[in-house]
């Protein structure tokens, strides 16, 4: 028995309406591991119950009130007494009194606004939750749940192709050109590279996947940079006029859609590295930005109409909508 009813008499539970039919995602947790969420787009309506259940049938259960809030909300891991919340919303389900048997509530929050992509970095965190709470003079008793929310995009207007040079004045002179600079997170990222000089010996050369996680403001900001993937090019020494093609794929990595200035808190940045060795060990690299996004067509057979119109509003306009299914079709095509 609680010593001064400071146990719990009570369980909370919460359960969405559309639990058995709802696409659950793996989402990647604090700890690095990763869990399975229930998956959700902007504009789209939460719904369900929060089930009372009294673990002491007969006896009764005075509270202050039973609410359920719907929480969006970003946690930067060097300050993690201050949660700033981006997103509130509270539903009263039962006003101050008593509860004499396990009881369920409905709840919906209609159209909810779900503005950026659900988030585990290494100095940051951006997360989605159902918080239910019966309200007690001493010790409130709670449960949350976790939800994944996923941006949409649309394809880009503007993709053009990334072209640099990288050389060493006498030495070493190529060029490489990608074939564009946004690529959707299951693109391929196809290029080529030119020698056009090349007098020091060249042992090795490859491009990386960096992740920048930038947090924080002015004199406290904090860069983490991440390699995503490794991809080796060439082993061995090249000779001049040599061109070497490139085909990466995107989809067997860990990767998110490019996030900037959220919420004036942190942003996350892909860049392609392209890193040459000599035989002396020496190592020459060129760092170059790529726009990564999540394409919406893989998902709008499953999406539900709220989230279609959601993307659509998203995408600026029905003309937008079927650019979008145009291009799918000349994709698949």
């Amino acid at each position: 028995m609680s010593f001064f009813s400071f146990g719990q008499s009570a369980e909370i539970d919460v359960v969405l309406n559309d639990a058995e039919t709802r696409k659950k995602v793996e989402h990647k947790t604090e700890d690095g591991k990763k869990d399975k969420y229930f998956l959700f787009y902007d504009g789209e309506t939460v719904s369900g119950k929060v089930n009372v259940t009294l673990k002491n049938p007969g006896k009764r259960l005075e509270h202050y009130g039973i609410k359920i809030e719907f929480v969006g909300q970003i946690e930067l891991y060097y300050d993690r007494g201050n949660h700033h919340e981006f997103v509130s919303l509270v539903k009263d389900l039962a006003r101050p009194g008593e509860i004499t048997q396990s009881q369920s509530f409905d709840f919906e929050f209609t159209h909810v606004e779900k503005p950026y992509e659900s988030y585990t970095g290494q100095n940051v965190k951006l997360r989605y939750f159902l918080r239910a709470t019966v309200v007690r003079r001493l010790n409130d008793i709670t449960k949350e749940m976790d939800i994944v929310v996923h941006t949409l995009s649309t394809y880009p207007e503007l993709n053009s192709s990334i072209k640099m040079e990288v050389g060493i004045e006498d030495c070493l002179h190529i060029e490489f050109e990608y074939n564009k600079s946004k690529y959707h997170l299951k693109d391929v990222i196809v290029g080529k590279i030119y020698f056009l000089l090349v007098r020091i010996k060249i042992k090795h050369m490859e491009i990386d996947i960096i992740k920048r996680e930038t947090t924080g403001t002015g004199p406290s900001v904090y860069h983490e940079n991440d390699t995503i993937a490794k991809y080796e090019i060439m082993d061995g020494a090249p000779v001049r006029g040599e061109s070497i093609p490139i085909r990466l794929f995107l989809a067997g990595y860990d990767l998110t859609p490019t996030m900037r200035d959220i919420n004036k808190k942190f942003s996350v940045r892909y860049y392609l590295n392209l890193v040459l060795i000599d035989e002396e060990e020496r190592r020459y690299f060129k760092q170059q930005e790529i726009t990564l996004w999540r394409k919406g067509d893989v998902v709008r057979k499953s999406m539900s109409h709220q989230a279609a119109i959601a993307s659509q509003r998203f995408e600026g306009s029905a003309a937008s909508e079927s650019a979008l299914e145009q291009a799918a079709k000349e994709e698949s095509g």
